[in-house]
Protein backbone atom coordinates (compact mmCIF):
# COMPACT_ATOMS: atom_id res chain seq x y z
CA UNK A 1 0.00 0.00 0.00
CA UNK A 2 3.06 2.44 0.56
CA UNK A 3 4.39 1.87 -2.41
CA UNK A 4 1.15 2.68 -4.21
CA UNK A 5 0.86 5.94 -2.29
CA UNK A 6 4.54 6.72 -3.51
CA UNK A 7 3.42 6.17 -7.45
CA UNK A 8 0.51 8.09 -7.18
CA UNK A 9 1.89 11.05 -5.15
CA UNK A 10 4.81 10.63 -8.17
CA UNK A 11 2.25 10.73 -10.80
CA UNK A 12 0.78 13.64 -9.11
CA UNK A 13 3.86 15.24 -9.23
CA UNK A 14 4.55 14.79 -12.95
CA UNK A 15 0.87 16.06 -13.35
CA UNK A 16 1.89 19.60 -11.57
CA UNK A 17 4.96 20.11 -13.14
CA UNK A 18 3.35 19.09 -17.13
CA UNK A 19 0.24 21.72 -15.97
CA UNK A 20 2.26 24.45 -14.62
CA UNK A 21 4.77 24.53 -18.12
CA UNK A 22 1.81 24.00 -20.29
CA UNK A 23 0.09 27.52 -17.98
CA UNK A 24 2.94 29.31 -18.67
CA UNK A 25 1.35 29.74 -22.44
CA UNK A 26 0.47 33.13 -22.77
CA UNK A 27 -3.52 32.84 -24.30
CA UNK A 28 -4.34 35.46 -26.47
CA UNK A 29 -7.61 37.94 -24.95
CA UNK A 30 -10.71 36.77 -26.12
CA UNK A 31 -14.87 38.03 -26.25
CA UNK A 32 -16.10 34.19 -26.20
CA UNK A 33 -14.96 30.47 -27.50
CA UNK A 34 -16.39 27.17 -27.95
CA UNK A 35 -14.17 24.30 -25.77
CA UNK A 36 -14.25 20.67 -26.59
CA UNK A 37 -13.24 18.99 -22.97
CA UNK A 38 -12.77 15.38 -23.29
CA UNK A 39 -14.42 13.00 -20.47
CA UNK A 40 -13.95 9.35 -19.53
CA UNK A 41 -16.77 7.89 -17.53
CA UNK A 42 -14.58 4.74 -17.71
CA UNK A 43 -11.13 3.74 -18.76
CA UNK A 44 -10.13 0.15 -20.58
CA UNK A 45 -6.82 -1.34 -19.26
CA UNK A 46 -4.91 -4.70 -19.17
CA UNK A 47 -4.17 -6.95 -22.37
CA UNK A 48 -6.10 -8.77 -24.66
CA UNK A 49 -3.85 -12.06 -24.45
CA UNK A 50 -5.58 -15.33 -24.88
CA UNK A 51 -8.90 -13.89 -23.11
CA UNK A 52 -9.85 -11.37 -26.05
CA UNK A 53 -10.84 -9.38 -23.00
CA UNK A 54 -9.42 -6.50 -21.33
CA UNK A 55 -10.63 -4.92 -17.97
CA UNK A 56 -12.28 -1.43 -17.36
CA UNK A 57 -12.65 0.95 -14.19
CA UNK A 58 -15.60 3.77 -13.93
CA UNK A 59 -14.48 6.91 -13.05
CA UNK A 60 -16.16 10.29 -11.99
CA UNK A 61 -15.30 13.51 -13.56
CA UNK A 62 -15.61 17.20 -11.78
CA UNK A 63 -16.06 19.81 -14.95
CA UNK A 64 -14.07 23.00 -13.48
CA UNK A 65 -14.69 26.20 -15.74
CA UNK A 66 -12.27 28.55 -13.72
CA UNK A 67 -12.40 32.13 -14.97
CA UNK A 68 -8.81 33.10 -15.41
CA UNK A 69 -9.84 37.03 -15.69
CA UNK A 70 -8.84 38.91 -12.54
CA UNK A 71 -10.46 42.13 -13.32
CA UNK A 72 -13.93 40.68 -15.68
CA UNK A 73 -16.94 38.66 -15.45
CA UNK A 74 -17.96 35.98 -17.75
CA UNK A 75 -20.56 34.14 -18.93
CA UNK A 76 -20.91 30.62 -19.25
CA UNK A 77 -23.49 30.09 -22.13
CA UNK A 78 -23.86 26.42 -22.49
CA UNK A 79 -22.33 22.95 -21.35
CA UNK A 80 -23.58 20.26 -23.30
CA UNK A 81 -22.22 16.60 -22.94
CA UNK A 82 -22.37 14.17 -25.58
CA UNK A 83 -21.57 10.22 -25.53
CA UNK A 84 -18.67 8.35 -27.27
CA UNK A 85 -21.12 8.52 -30.28
CA UNK A 86 -21.71 12.54 -30.20
CA UNK A 87 -25.56 12.09 -29.07
CA UNK A 88 -26.21 14.60 -26.86
CA UNK A 89 -26.65 13.56 -23.22
CA UNK A 90 -28.05 16.30 -21.93
CA UNK A 91 -27.32 20.47 -21.37
CA UNK A 92 -25.51 20.87 -17.45
CA UNK A 93 -25.73 24.65 -17.68
CA UNK A 94 -29.48 25.09 -18.96
CA UNK A 95 -29.26 29.22 -18.48
CA UNK A 96 -25.82 30.80 -18.67
CA UNK A 97 -24.21 31.40 -15.72
CA UNK A 98 -21.99 34.69 -14.93
CA UNK A 99 -18.86 33.87 -13.40
CA UNK A 100 -17.10 36.84 -11.56
CA UNK A 101 -13.08 37.30 -12.03
CA UNK A 102 -11.22 34.59 -10.62
CA UNK A 103 -14.30 32.35 -9.87
CA UNK A 104 -15.20 28.79 -10.70
CA UNK A 105 -18.49 26.75 -11.82
CA UNK A 106 -18.10 23.11 -11.31
CA UNK A 107 -19.96 20.29 -12.96
CA UNK A 108 -20.12 16.70 -11.83
CA UNK A 109 -20.04 13.46 -13.76
CA UNK A 110 -20.86 10.79 -11.11
CA UNK A 111 -18.85 7.65 -10.85
CA UNK A 112 -21.99 5.39 -12.01
CA UNK A 113 -23.14 7.36 -14.66
CA UNK A 114 -21.86 4.84 -17.45
CA UNK A 115 -23.84 7.31 -20.35
CA UNK A 116 -20.84 8.92 -21.86
CA UNK A 117 -18.16 6.03 -22.38
CA UNK A 118 -14.88 6.41 -22.77
CA UNK A 119 -14.84 9.15 -25.08
CA UNK A 120 -17.52 11.15 -23.91
CA UNK A 121 -16.74 15.53 -24.04
CA UNK A 122 -18.51 18.21 -23.32
CA UNK A 123 -19.03 21.33 -25.73
CA UNK A 124 -18.54 24.69 -23.33
CA UNK A 125 -20.11 27.75 -24.75
CA UNK A 126 -18.80 31.36 -22.81
CA UNK A 127 -18.55 35.01 -23.86
CA UNK A 128 -17.33 38.17 -22.08
CA UNK A 129 -18.09 42.04 -22.64
CA UNK A 130 -14.79 43.10 -23.66
CA UNK A 131 -12.11 40.83 -24.08
CA UNK A 132 -10.84 38.93 -21.69
CA UNK A 133 -8.29 35.91 -20.75
CA UNK A 134 -9.97 32.89 -21.95
CA UNK A 135 -11.08 31.03 -18.88
CA UNK A 136 -9.58 27.45 -18.16
CA UNK A 137 -11.49 24.51 -18.40
CA UNK A 138 -10.50 21.67 -16.75
CA UNK A 139 -11.91 17.69 -15.72
CA UNK A 140 -10.63 15.86 -12.46
CA UNK A 141 -11.12 12.11 -13.13
CA UNK A 142 -10.44 9.57 -10.38
CA UNK A 143 -11.90 6.72 -9.13
CA UNK A 144 -10.54 5.25 -5.37
CA UNK A 145 -11.78 2.14 -5.14
CA UNK A 146 -10.43 -0.76 -2.90
CA UNK A 147 -6.93 0.47 -1.98
CA UNK A 148 -6.47 1.68 -5.43
CA UNK A 149 -6.62 5.05 -7.12
CA UNK A 150 -6.31 6.31 -10.85
CA UNK A 151 -6.32 9.89 -11.20
CA UNK A 152 -6.16 12.08 -14.03
CA UNK A 153 -6.92 15.44 -15.89
CA UNK A 154 -7.72 16.72 -18.94
CA UNK A 155 -7.89 19.98 -20.37
CA UNK A 156 -10.23 21.84 -23.29
CA UNK A 157 -8.85 22.57 -26.74
CA UNK A 158 -11.04 25.40 -28.53
CA UNK A 159 -12.75 24.49 -31.65
CA UNK A 160 -14.34 26.62 -34.78
CA UNK A 161 -18.12 26.61 -34.51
Amino acid sequence: MLKAGRLLFLALMVMTAALAVRAQELRPLSKGQTLYLPIYSHMLYGNLGKSGKVSSVLLSALVSIRNSDGKRPLRVLSARYFDTHGKLLGERVPVPVILPPLGTLELFVELNDVSGGSGANFIVRWEADTPINPPLLEALHANMDGGKAVIFMTQSVPVAE
